[in-house]
């Protein structure tokens, strides 16, 4: 038995390590689900106004991810920003142990400091037993097709509205153009979530990468929860993540950045 429950944590942190958000995922706010084939709105409207600032820079970074309840897991983890072309990015995060591994890709272009995702893609893999998933974004019709377990369904959806892996990169881009308050809509598992955060002061901690002055958000729609997630990113290295706690229930995560490279 105890051995299942060190399992069952170790694949919590694989989860946990998607910067920022699949450590603490909330129940949904909106139960949106629809399978019409019409059409809300038009694709959202493209701006004349140049970006305030350039998009962030592609890049690839190791974290290592500690989970603690009465033993100690270490997990390490990979993230790789990339241009696939003059407009499409992708955003991968990878983790791998001897049980269990964990994929996810976001694939996305950027208007006007908004990132409007095309596709996100899941893969996990515990003890043998496989999950994926794979959300296509269709901005024509303000509609998200998802496929899992061959099980299709429609999401309608509202402009910016983000995947679960690229909010990471909203965030930072939204700090970036000096913003305080910070609330997305996340299309995922057939609902519309709700993610708010706040900014709060800014902290010098020490990390692999040396002392750094970073600034720190906090999760703040599921407070109530008794849950409490800290985030620190680096406006030096152009507003990176460096390290996450997460508190809940007697147990807690840490994610501390390894090493860092712009590509």
């Amino acid at each position: 038995m105890r051995v299942r429950k060190i399992l069952m944590s170790l694949t919590a942190i694989l989860m946990s390590i998607t910067p920022i958000l699949s450590l603490s995922i909330e129940p949904p706010t909106s139960a949106a689900q629809s399978t019409s084939t019409e059409s809300p709105s038009q694709k959202p409207p493209k701006k004349n106004t140049p970006d305030v600032d350039p998009f962030l820079t592609p890049y690839s970074a190791v974290y290592s991810t500690v989970w603690k309840k009465g033993i100690s897991l270490k997990v390490e983890g990979k993230q790789t920003l990339s241009k696939k072309s003059d407009n499409l990015w992708q955003f991968v995060f990878s983790a791998d142990s001897m049980i269990a591994s964990l994929d996810e890709t976001s694939v996305f272009y950027v208007e006007d400091n908004q990132i409007i995702p095309t596709k996100y893609q899941y893969k996990s893999k515990v003890l043998g037993k496989k999950r994926s998933a794979i959300l296509t974004f269709d901005w024509e019709q303000n509609l998200v097709h998802n496929n899992v377990k061959d099980k299709p369904w429609n999401l309608a959806i509202n402009p910016n509205t983000l995947d679960k892996l690229s909010v990471q990169l909203q965030i930072r881009q939204d700090l970036k153009l000096g913003k305080n308050e910070f609330d997305y809509q996340i299309a995922d598992g057939g609902y519309i979530k709700n993610w708010r955060f706040e900014r709060r002061q800014r902290e010098t901690i020490n990390t692999e990468l040396g002392r750094v002055s970073a600034i720190k958000i906090i999760r703040v729609d599921n407070l109530s929860k008794g849950k409490q997630t800290a985030f620190w990113f680096v406006p030096k290295f152009d507003y990176l993540l460096v390290k996450l706690e997460h508190k809940e229930d007697g147990e807690s995560y840490q994610l501390d950045i390894d090493s860092f490279k712009q590509n």
